[in-house]
């Protein structure tokens, strides 16, 4: 009979262990606030509303060059995730974007000495400026690398439609972490 009274007290031992982090848990689940949610415990603007008084300038890149496609790709990405519309309303934000790409070959065959992986990348810098001060309110930078297959000399399409695939998906990964770095400053201020 002793053996029972030991599993009881570590039963109960362990309902307490267990029970004293939920309770925590529960305490804690009205301080958390959606991020792009329509509503905020204080009286401020949500990061939706912010949002949208970003305007996005056009990126540069040279004309006729898969830069611009990507430049014009990450802009409507950019307006589209943030206005939902492709127009700012009443901007009082510019956003600067700088795009630069690379090419990096990953494997290579031996016998043929092709390349068989390649990585694409996006390196961006952007800044978020304030129109009414004309300051630089967030100064920063992110990159995105993304790799795909080239198959062999006898399906020549395929290898550019493997690039093409790797370059939308690079823009849109360097377009999510920018409105992502902007979510924050509209959280957080910095």
């Amino acid at each position: 009979m002793w053996w029972l009274e030991m599993r009881k007290g570590t039963l109960g031992a362990r309902l307490i262990r267990l029970a004293v982090p939920l309770m925590a848990a529960g305490l804690l689940t009205g301080c958390f606030q959606p991020l792009y949610g329509q509503h905020t415990y204080g009286n401020g603007p949500n990061v939706r509303d912010q949002m949208r008084t970003v305007d996005v300038a056009q990126i540069a890149a040279a004309n006729g060059t898969p830069e611009s496609r990507l430049a014009v790709n990450v802009r409507e990405s950019l307006l589209f995730g943030m206005t939902a519309e492709n127009k700012p309303i009443n901007p009082r934000y510019r956003l600067v974007v700088r795009m630069q790409s690379t090419r990096l070959t990953v494997v290579v065959d031996l016998t043929s000495s092709r390349p068989e992986v390649e990585n694409y990348g996006i390196n961006a810098q952007f800044q978020l400026i304030d129109l009414q001060t004309n300051k630089v309110v967030v100064n920063d930078q992110t990159f995105s690398r993304v790799s795909y297959d080239i198959p062999g000399e006898e399906q020549r399409f395929a290898q550019a439609r493997g690039l093409r695939d790797a370059e939308n998906r690079a823009a849109e990964q360097i377009a999510d972490s920018i409105r992502s770095r902007l979510a924050s400053f509209f959280v957080a201020g910095t």
